[in-house]
C-alpha cells in the first residue's frame, strides 16, 4: 500500500481545511462554519433528494461511493474535482465501474436544485449523482464527514460564493467511511483507492 494512497490522520486533517477559492475573500456569512479536527470522521447513511427521488445511501451497499461536497456555480475547483472524479472512474475497468458512484453533494441548496445537479453532473460521468436537501439535512451530513462550507453575503449583482473543503471521501461497499482523499491526487491513485474496496 502507497504513501501517497493511504492518508495519516495529519493528512486528513490538513485535507479538511483547504477550502475551494471560490469566493473574493470577503467575510462569510451562513454555512457550516464548526469543523471538529479530532480524530477521524465518522461519516455515515444519509438520504438526500436527487432529480430520480430521495437517495438513500444504503440502498447502495455493495458499491465503492465518492463523496464530495460542492456546488454548480463554484467556477474552478468543482468542474476539476468532478473532472479529476471522473477521470479516475474512467481508469476502472466496465465491470468495476458499475460497483462505484461518485456522490455529489450540493452546499448551496437555494440554487441547486435535483434537475439542475442532474444537469450538472452528467457532463462529467453517467455514475455521478447530484444531490441536495435542506440546509439543516446537508448541515447533518457535512458534519458527520467533517466537511466545512461556507455562504458568503449577496452581492449588488444577486450573486454569491460558497467556500467548501476540497476532499473526496471514499465509502467502503459496507457503507463505512474508508478513504479521505485529499485535492491532487492523481486519477490513477485514485483509481488504486478504489480498487482495494471492490
Amino acid at each position: 500500500m502507497s504513501d501517497g494512497a493511504r492518508l495519516l490522520p495529519a493528512a486528513l486533517a490538513a485535507g479538511a481545511i483547504l477550502l475551494s477559492a471560490c469566493s473574493d475573500g470577503g467575510p462569510a456569512s451562513a454555512g457550516h462554519a464548526a469543523l471538529n479536527l479530532s480524530g477521524r470522521p465518522a461519516g455515515g447513511d444519509f438520504v438526500l433528494q436527487s432529480a430520480a427521488g430521495p437517495l438513500d445511501t444504503k440502498s447502495l451497499r455493495g458499491r465503492v461511493l465518492l463523496l464530495f461536497f460542492g456546488y454548480t456555480s463554484c467556477p474552478d475547483i468543482c468542474p476539476g474535482a468532478l473532472a479529476a472524479g471522473a477521470q479516475a472512474l474512467n481508469a476502472l475497468d466496465a465491470r468495476e465501474r458499475e460497483r462505484v458512484r461518485l456522490v455529489f453533494v450540493s452546499v448551496d441548496p437555494e440554487r441547486d436544485t435535483p434537475e439542475r445537479l442532474k444537469e450538472y453532473v452528467s457532463y462529467f460521468h453517467p455514475q455521478m449523482i447530484g444531490v441536495t436537501g435542506t440546509p439543516a439535512e446537508i448541515a447533518a451530513v457535512a458534519t458527520a464527514y467533517r466537511a466545512f462550507y461556507v455562504r458568503h453575503p449577496t452581492a449588488a449583482d444577486g450573486s454569491y460564493a460558497v467556500d467548501h473543503s476540497t476532499s473526496t471521501y471514499v465509502i467502503g461497499p459496507d457503507g463505512r467511511l474508508a478513504e479521505v482523499v485529499v485535492a491532487g491526487m492523481s486519477a490513477q491513485q485514485v483509481a488504486d483507492v478504489v480498487r482495494r474496496l471492490l
